[in-house]
């Protein structure tokens, strides 16, 4: 993500405080902070979802539009995942075409929704070769204080949860939208959750602050079945064999406390 200067007596705070198993928010090593969702907020989307992550805030949309399907899988819709950050959410971020963060930011999201059969691909096939539906979900950063990934996943998985899909025909070969709406299929809940280490600790979801202090991050994403479907790695610093394991365990509990905030059926 996104590197700032922060006053040296900062940095030193939140290490000093994390070595002694505590963070300068309160919060313990392990803990999220407050998550609140709101879903169907853009009324011009097929779905929407906004999860404030403590201060941080992203927007989801969701469209979906006709299209052809990808030459190596015909029989199979399309997904396509976009984000922006706009320097409205922060100063640290420029106008222009994506940078490196929201490539990044885009494709993790994009990953953890692939790699886990999310969404029922198949389903979205009208003609094999000729005809699918293409899902763009679209990432808006509205205020950035850390944890872009996970705030951003959550907010696609709850966006896709709360989409809704045209009811269509096949005439003369052509699609023909009809009244009337069904859900999108959707089969499973990746949960993506990031750690950080700062002096060889682990902390979960590091706040702005935080990650400008951290030696490196680890983001797992993981299906309803608890497995991994995608990993990504950033920052300088290394994570040692144990660590990983240690943030496995970590990240399989968190992820099911997320999972049952975002999945109400």
């Amino acid at each position: 993500m996104p590197s700032i200067i922060i006053p040296i007596m900062q940095q030193k705070q939140v290490a000093q405080a994390i070595s002694k198993g505590k963070r300068l928010d309160g919060r313990g090593l392990t803990d999220y902070r407050e998550v609140q969702l709101e879903t169907g907020i853009v009324s011009s989307a097929e779905g929407s979802a906004r999860v404030h992550l403590g201060k941080t805030d992203v927007l989801v949309g969701i469209k979906i539009e006709r299209g052809q399907p990808f030459s190596d899988t015909p029989d199979k819709g399309v997904l396509t995942v976009n984000a922006e950050l706009s320097p409205l959410a922060s100063s640290m971020f420029e106008p222009g075409p994506p940078g490196v963060q929201a490539i990044e930011l885009a494709r993790v999201v994009d990953r953890g929704i692939r790699e886990s059969e999310a969404i029922a691909v198949e389903k979205l096939c009208v003609i094999p070769g000729k005809k699918v539906f293409v899902v763009f979900i679209d990432i808006y950063v509205l205020n950035y204080d850390g944890n872009l990934i996970d705030a951003s996943a959550m907010a696609a998985l709850a966006a896709l949860l709360n989409t809704k899909m045209f009811k269509y025909e096949l005439k003369d070969g052509e699609i023909e939208i009809k009244p009337g709406y069904t859900k999108l299929p959707v089969k499973d809940h990746p949960i993506a959750v990031t750690i950080a280490k700062i002096n060889d600790i682990l902390i979960v979801d590091p706040a702005l602050d935080e990650e400008q202090v951290m030696d490196a991050r680890l983001t797992m994403t993981l299906g309803k079945d608890g497995r991994v479907c995608a990993i990504q790695k950033g920052g300088s610093g290394h994570f040692t064999a144990q660590q990983i394991l240690e943030a496995a365990k970590i990240v399989q509990e968190k992820s099911g406390e997320i999972r049952k905030l975002l999945v109400k059926d």
